[in-house]
Order: C-alpha cells, then sequence, then structure tokens
C-alpha cells in the first residue's frame, strides 16, 4: 500500500471570492481578489434596514436562506464590509464535498489574519477536519488576535453529511467574539433549535430580503430610469420584491421596453420565463448559444471555453458579456476567469438538456480533455462522469485517486469508487477497485475494505494499466498487503506484482517492503535489512513519506533483533522525524513508529516520554485490523511490550487482545503467533488486579472516544459509527467504567486532561 501526501488540494484555501456589484446594480458578483477584502462597487443598492439589523443583532450565527436572485451576497458583502472586525470569506461552490477541503478553504481565508505559526494548518493536515478534530481546530482559531466573522457562501452546494456535522460543531463552538454566516438556497442541516434557544442565532428569509419601493425605484435608477412612487410600489409588487427580477426590469425599461408583468414567486419554472423574457433578448443569438454550450463548466475561461467550442475568441466574447452586464460575474482582476451568474446558468443549462443529447455528451468530453491536459483531476473526472465515459473516469480515477486521499479528501475518493461501482469500467475496475480497497483498509474500514477486495476479485483482471503495469499485477499487489495466506501467500504476491508493475510504479516500493516483512518473520534478518533498505530508498524517491516512516520502524526492529542498538536507536529516530516533519500522526503506517519509540523510551527509562508515545499509538488502534494483518499486529506487540514496561498491564491486555483476534483470522503469520504467545505468558504471570484507564480501551471504544465531545448525541453517534444504538450504549458504558466516571461531561474532562482526543 503505497501512500504519499500532496498539497495539489490544498490550493483552494488561498483563495478568497470578493464580491463586486456593476455600475447599474447588476446582481451580486462573486470575485476573487489578491487581497481577499470583499467590497462593492458604486450603483448597488444599500440594503441600510438589513445591514442595521445584522449590525444590531447579539446573534454569533446568521443564518440567509432564499431562492436564487435574492441578494443574499450582496447582504453579506455591505454586511461585512461594516462589520468592523476581519472578514473571511468562503464560496463554498468551489470547494469540495469532504470536511478536508472546506477546512482548507476556511483556514486558507482564515490564514490572512494569523500570526506566524499559527496552529490550525498543520493541526487540519493532521486531523482532516471531521467532526471529532473540529474542537482542536476551534481552539486554534481562538489563537487569533480578534474575533473574525466567516462567511460560507453558497452553502447549498456543500452536500456531504461529514461536512456539516463539522460545521455543526464549529457553530456551536464559536470562540468568543467570533461570527459564521451561512448564505444558501436550501434548509441548512445545522443545529437550529439549539441555536435559538441559546439565543445564538439569526434568521433572515425571503420576507426580509424582499426590495422595499424605495429600494427598488434605487435599483431602478441605477439604470437610468425613473419611477414614481406608484410605478415602483407596481414593480415590487409584479416582482414581490425579488431583487433579480427587479433588476431584469430595470433593463428592459432602460431599453425603452416594458418589463414584464409575471410574478416571481420562487417557483423555477416562473423564474426561467422571467430570465427570458427579460435577459435572453438582450443577447444576440451567437451568445446565447455561447452560453448554452459553454453552461457544461462550472468556471469560464478563454481556453477552456474555446476548448469545449472548438473555437477562438471565447476570452472577448466573456469580456463584452459582463461589460454589458449580462449576468457574466469575473471572478479575478486580470480577466482570465468567469462564470455565469448561478440564474443564468440554471437556464442555460435547462435549454442544453433540451438540445440534442449527443451535444452535451460531446461538450463534457472536451471540458474533461482540457481539464486533464491542465493538471485538474477532479473537474476532469466530474465531466468524464457526465458525459458517461467510465473508461476514460476510470483511468483519471486510478492516477488521482492516491493522492487524492492522502490530502485527505477521503469522501472524494469515495463518491468516485461508488460511481464506478455503478458504472464499471470494461477493463479497469478490477484496480480501481483493489486500491480502494486499500484505501479503506489503511482507514480502519474494514467493512468497506472487504467490499472493495470481492469487487476487484469478481472481474477478470487482464489487460495493461495506463502506467504499464499488468491487471494481475495489481491484484497481486493487494492480495500481498491482505495477508490471507500467510507469509507463503505473501511471498508468492510479491514476485507475481514485481513481475508485472511498471518500472516507475509507486508500488513496487511496497512490495519490497512485504518481501522484507517475510525474511523478518521468517527470521532471516540479513536479509529483511536488504529489502527494508531497498523499500526506504524507493519510497523516499516517490515521496512516500508514510512509507519512508515505516520502512525505518522495520529497521529498527531488524536491528533491535541483530542487536545493533546504534543501529536500531539511529532508523527508530529517522521513522519518528519523518512522523513529525510530514505529520503523519493519523497515518495506520505511524502506529508502528509510535509504538516501537514508546517500547524503547519505557526500555531506557523515559517514562512521562513513553506514555506520550504511547497515547499517541493508542489513538491509532481503530486502524489496525485483520485487513491488513502484519503490521497491525506487529505495532500491537509493541504497544503492549511497552505498555507492560510502563506497569499498565491493562492496557498491554488491551493491545495483545487486539492482535490476537487479528491473528485468529491470519493465522500463517510466522513468529508473530510465538510473540503473542509468549506475550500472554507474560501477562499471564501478573496476578495482581490492574486498574482499567484509557490504554484498556478497545478499539471500538477508541473510535468513540473523539466523538464524545461532540455536538452530536449518541443515536447521531451511532449513525457516524455506522453500528446499533445499543452498541454505542454499550460501549458508552465501558468508556465511563474505565476512565472512572459517571457521565458524558466528566469523560469528556478526563480525555481532555489526559490529552488523548
Amino acid at each position: 500500500m503505497s501512500v504519499s501526501r500532496t498539497a495539489e488540494d490544498r490550493r483552494q484555501g488561498a483563495r478568497d471570492p470578493v464580491v463586486r456589484r456593476d455600475a447599474r446594480g447588476a446582481g451580486p458578483v462573486p470575485r476573487r481578489d489578491a487581497a481577499g477584502a470583499p467590497h462593492l462597487r458604486r450603483g448597488t443598492v444599500d440594503r441600510t434596514a438589513l445591514v442595521g439589523a445584522l449590525m444590531s443583532a447579539p446573534a454569533s450565527v446568521v443564518t440567509i436562506v432564499a431562492p436564487p436572485g435574492y441578494g443574499k451576497t450582496t447582504v453579506l458583502v455591505q454586511w461585512a464590509t461594516r462589520a468592523g472586525q476581519p472578514v473571511a470569506w468562503v464560496s463554498c461552490d468551489l470547494v469540495g464535498q469532504d470536511p478536508a477541503s472546506l477546512w482548507s478553504a476556511m483556514v486558507g481565508a482564515l490564514g490572512r489574519f494569523a500570526p506566524p505559526g499559527w496552529a490550525a494548518p498543520d493541526l487540519l493536515a493532521r486531523t482532516g477536519g471531521d467532526v471529532a478534530s473540529v474542537p482542536a481546530l476551534v481552539s486554534a482559531l481562538a489563537e487569533l488576535d480578534d474575533g473574525v466573522m466567516l462567511v460560507l457562501d453558497h452553502a447549498e452546494a456543500i452536500t456531504g453529511p461529514e461536512c456539516w456535522a463539522s460545521l455543526a460543531e464549529l457553530a456551536l463552538r464559536l470562540p468568543a467574539g467570533w461570527r459564521v454566516a451561512f448564505a444558501s438556497r436550501d434548509r441548512l442541516p445545522l443545529p437550529l433549535s439549539r441555536l435559538r434557544m441559546g439565543g445564538e442565532l439569526l434568521e433572515l428569509g425571503i420576507a426580509e430580503l424582499a426590495l422595499t419601493t424605495a429600494e427598488a425605484r434605487e435599483l431602478v435608477a441605477n439604470a437610468g430610469v425613473e419611477l414614481d412612487d406608484d410605478r415602483a410600489a407596481e414593480l415590487v409588487r409584479e416582482t414581490e420584491g425579488w431583487p433579480a427580477g427587479v433588476y431584469l426590469a430595470s433593463l428592459a425599461l432602460g431599453a425603452g421596453e416594458p418589463a414584464s408583468g409575471s410574478t416571481f414567486t420562487g417557483d423555477d419554472r416562473l423564474m426561467r420565463e422571467y430570465l427570458r423574457a427579460e435577459l435572453l433578448p438582450r443577447m444576440s443569438a451567437r451568445e446565447r448559444d455561447f452560453l448554452m454550450r459553454t453552461s457544461v463548466l462550472e468556471r469560464l475561461s478563454g481556453p477552456s471555453c474555446d476548448a469545449v467550442l472548438e473555437t477562438t475568441g471565447s476570452a472577448d466574447t466573456l469580456e463584452a458579456l459582463e461589460s454589458r452586464n449580462l449576468l457574466v460575474v469575473p471572478l479575478d482582476r486580470r480577466g482570465e476567469w468567469y462564470r455565469c451568474h448561478h440564474l443564468l446558468r440554471d437556464l442555460m443549462q435547462s435549454e442544453l438538456r433540451h438540445a440534442d443529447a449527443g451535444v452535451e455528451l460531446a461538450l463534457h468530453r472536451r471540458a474533461e480533455a482540457w481539464f486533464a491536459a491542465h493538471d485538474q483531476p477532479g473537474p476532469a473526472i466530474a465531466h468524464a462522469q457526465a458525459a458517461g465515459d467510465a473508461d476514460r473516469a476510470a483511468v483519471l480515477v486510478l492516477e488521482a485517486m492516491q493522492p487524492t486521499w492522502a490530502s485527505g479528501r477521503i469522501e472524494t475518493v469515495r463518491g468516485w469508487l461508488e460511481w464506478l461501482s455503478r458504472h464499471p469500467p470494461t477493463e479497469l475496475y478490477p484496480a480501481i477497485a483493489a486500491h480502494g480497497a486499500l484505501i479503506f483498509a489503511l482507514l480502519g474500514s474494514s467493512g468497506e475494505a472487504e467490499r472493495w477486495i470481492a469487487a476487484a476479485e469478481s472481474m477478470p483482471a487482464t489487460g495493461v494499466l495506463p502506467d504499464g503495469s499488468s491487471q494481475a499485477a495489481t491484484l497481486a499487489y493487494m492480495r500481498a498487503n491482505l495477508a490471507r495466506e500467510g507469509l507463503v501467500g505473501i511471498e508468492r504476491d510479491v514476485a507475481l506484482a514485481l513481475g508485472g508493475l511498471a518500472p516507475e510504479s509507486p508500488y513496487r516500493a511496497t512490495m519490497l517492503h512485504s518481501a522484507g516483512l517475510v525474511h523478518l518473520l521468517g527470521g532471516e534478518l540479513a536479509a529483511a535489512e536488504t529489502d527494508f533498505g531497498d523499500a526506504v530508498a524507493l519510497a523516499g524517491a516517490a515521496g512516500a513519506q508514510p512509507l519512508v516512516a515505516l520502512g525505518h520502524a522495520e529497521q529498527h526492529l531488524v536491528a533491535r533483533g541483530l542487536r545493533d542498538r546504534t543501529a536500531a536507536d539511529m532508523h527508530l529516530e529517522a521513522a519518528l522525524v519523518a512522523v513529525e516533519e510530514a505529520r503523519l500522526d493519523h497515518f495506520w503506517t505511524s502506529a508502528l513508529v509510535l509504538a516501537a519509540a514508546s517500547r524503547a523510551a519505557a526500555a531506557a527509562g523515559r517514562v512521562p516520554e513513553a506514555r506520550a508515545l504511547a497515547r499517541r499509538a493508542a489513538r491509532l488502534r481503530p486502524l489496525l485490523t485483520h485487513v491488513l494483518p502484519v503490521v497491525s499486529v506487529q505495532a500491537l506487540l509493541e504497544l503492549a511490550h511497552a505498555s507492560l514496561d510502563l506497569v499498565d498491564p491493562a492496557g498491554a491486555r488491551a493491545s495483545l487482545d487486539q492482535a490476537r483476534r487479528i491473528l485468529v483470522r491470519r493465522p500463517g503469520l510466522g513468529r508473530l503467533r510465538d510473540d503473542a504467545a509468549e506475550l500472554a505468558a507474560r501477562l499471564g504471570r501478573i496476578t495482581q488486579a490492574d486498574a482499567a484507564g484509557f490504554t484498556s480501551l478497545t478499539a471500538a471504544e477508541l473510535r468513540l472516544v473523539p466523538l464524545m465531545s461532540t455536538h452530536l448525541s449518541f443515536p447521531q453517534i451511532a449513525e457516524q459509527l455506522h453500528v446499533s444504538r445499543h452498541t454505542v450504549k454499550t460501549q458508552v458504558t465501558a468508556v465511563y467504567r474505565k476512565l472512572g466516571v459517571s457521565s458524558r461531561r466528566d469523560a469528556v474532562d478526563r480525555i481532555e486532561a489526559l490529552g488523548i482526543a
């Protein structure tokens, strides 16, 4: 299992959408500014009453929920410019569906106000931003000197339940002086009742956002048309105060044409009719066709539109549309990137869907090719999926899934895999499933891993992958990691994998590591030393720091077996440095590093250090399962030895019991069975009853512990962990008993005091 990290998917965090309006009062135009400061140009209707309500409200959480075109962004920008505190702006439609992506965007926006050495980026890299990590992230947010206003615009684009669980935890834990504002088309899945009861919530909707007669009159005046009070009031009645409707009517009036009398009530059909009546007549047929065909793109640039349309001059067309206030939105000051206002894009997509279906598919295929050529795998995969091209999506996923997972975007990878499971590609599906199985194995998700193992083995492993590796070699690589047939099977599968993996395949390092395991567990220490050394060298060249750390830990065990203390200490230090520098505390590969380091520190009498390392290793025990048995058992046995040396027999017994359960399912792992038996005998000689504690928690109980300090109820925790409510109740009772507490609050206090959350 080759593991590597990349900062590729963190780039969004440095982008801060800023909002401007055109001089005639057009709809909100999200825009990215190098300084990241929201601003409005002249001509904007001043929503004085709304902004005043926002300024005076004591609420720390603000929700603005209304259909498109109600000026949600405009109100937020006007509030932000007068808030008197730093503002961090995140446009949620430009981030992914993983907590890691969302928090990367938020931390990137907040980083403009952060002091040097701010802890949040490193903390996020270690934790991934899931709900259990939010308490620690909020503590890092509190390091900022002043309270910050965090704006999450277009929140309806967030659909991942993990993201919303994380945001709910943030809303309930905001540091003093902070505010968070959500703007959304759809109802927000936040604990609104709890926030209302605490007086922390201000809610704005259609009624509050509708324009008054005076505001409508001002907006139309910005288009060069003067209306008396009666006509302005009539326009408000016709549009029900819908700001976008009033704006579109102002365009018609400015052109000397009567405005449509259609009433807008929030219905999509009526909205499209209004746009067709008031906006499309302002465009030429060529412009309408341009916008219809490029509506497959979320963001528009001259080159990307040229590629999709197989034409030239798209940059000039975009500039012209924007300059004429036709709801084409610039995203940067250089005029390179744009997007259609959501109202217009929705209409254009509807028009495209009613055109020849083959045209839409062809447009998506061209978009996929352009994004793939420009090293943007996420959009490329989305367009391949939209085109229904499973084979092309598979090629892209196979290349992108490993770095995407390593960056913390687990839900993105899961989404790709689920889509491919419904649209199996003709040749690459076994390899995709094999890599998916190992990714979920590394996350400790044994059920999902087993499902993808079965999928990988359900189809013929024929053909060659894009990098030149054979499918058969890829499945052998998977089987070697699974070790279902013990050391004999590992040795066989390693040989098959190395014979069929491409020379440049990053997975060759993993197979050399597996060869070292066979030799180590078979007692051939010299051969193991060579294999692990080769594996570390290859992993280092490939930038796979988790495997580098793990390889050094294995070299430490070899040197310890050879009684070469100098080499053992050197390799252990190198392993720890790799974990610290690459922030790998939450990686499966780090369990053995931390456990071996704890054992070494305990043996040397460095008790506080050994205990701290043991706690870090114990937090990774939920990741150690039978799916990746060899290193999992190694880590558990090392941790058990460390616990015994620290006079913690209860902790040793918990780790040993977990290791023995794995060995029951994977019995052919050489000397590991003997090591477990010797440790069990040593524990059996301890007759005195020992006090339970954190280290005695089972792996299942350890999964529960980080969620106890969140807002999630026990039934919600059960849902999060995919177990029954009864199971969670039983585990909670065990946690209380082992921690010596009687309530959730006391348990959380104890967990925080021990530093184990």
